[in-house]
């Protein structure tokens, strides 16, 4: 009896085997997630920002009092904690963060939010947060939004070359934390190194308006300027630029004279915007030095 039974069981296992080698597997689903992850990248000067983080909805709650208490650590945003990476030190509200990946994490209040970056990088959420781990803590003013924000929203506004603002937004309230890095510093050198080599060519005109920009050290970018202009004759759009500079520096005839040498070459210009740009541009320095 023992020895029918073997084939027979054997029989049914194989038999069930085909059965579900012949089952089709279920469809994969991709849904859209509740809070969808999205990614931002920012430079500011030669420094590259990058935010990760996943982006809630208000979905008809009370988030800020509510959803998201008052006074307790918040992830800034949902599922993972919210990551920021910084190509170079920076200041974030007055407080040096090193170049690195770290974790961006808040606590709101009503009036202000604490805006923390925290070295720890395994975290889903803000459960294993450990003050010791923190970086910086910033302290940023609430205001109130007049219209209301759906999704929350990280991003960045005013930036300049040596600065910029992070911005969090949701439902109505917004929060500015002020950054700073320090471009001038981190160029500077590399500037004077390319101006004082042998090369054939050397970038005059972009190391003046670098330092112009930057209102650093102005007599040596006046000095470029000039080798600049000497070295491009009758280049109005050069000269105008002359003109910019020696007014920053307070002399008002020098940049007279600046623009009144480009105003002659820019009229001998064929009719068009450009021609018409640097005229205005051109009167309206005039103007302010006479």
């Amino acid at each position: 009896m023992k020895s029918k039974l073997i084939p027979l069981l054997a029989a049914g296992l194989v038999l069930a085997g085909a059965v579900h080698a012949q089952t089709p597997a279920a469809p994969k689903l991709v849904l859209p997630q509740a809070s969808p992850p999205a990614s931002l990248k920012q430079q500011v000067g030669i420094t590259d920002i990058e935010v990760n983080y996943n982006r809630p909805g208000v979905k008809g709650r009370k988030i800020f009092g509510g959803l998201v208490p008052y006074g307790e650590i918040w992830r800034t945003g949902a599922n993972t904690a919210t990551k920021i990476t910084f190509s170079t030190a920076v200041k974030l509200g007055g407080t040096a963060v090193p170049a690195g990946t770290y974790e961006l994490f808040t606590i709101p209040g009503e009036k202000e939010w604490t805006v923390i970056v925290h070295k720890n990088m395994s975290q889903w959420g803000s459960y294993a947060y450990d003050q010791k781990n923190d970086v910086a803590r910033v302290t940023a003013r609430v205001a109130a939004l007049a219209s209301p924000v759906e999704t929350f929203s990280i991003w960045f506004n005013d930036v300049r070359d040596d600065s910029a603002t992070l911005n969090f937004t949701w439902e109505k309230t917004h929060v500015v934390v002020p950054l700073s890095v320090d471009t001038v510093g981190m160029l500077a050198p590399q500037v004077e190194a390319a101006m004082a080599s042998n090369a054939e060519k050397k970038p005059y005109f972009a190391a003046a308006m670098f330092y112009y920009e930057n209102n650093h050290d102005l007599p040596k970018a006046l000095e470029w300027m000039n080798a600049a202009v000497a070295k491009n004759p009758g280049q109005h759009w050069m000269l105008y630029r002359k003109g910019l500079l020696l007014e920053k520096m307070g002399d008002k005839a020098g940049a007279r004279a600046a623009a009144q040498e480009s105003l002659a070459l820019v009229e001998k210009e064929k009719p068009g915007e450009l021609r018409e740009e640097y005229m205005r541009l051109n009167q309206a320095l005039l103007e302010r030095v006479k």
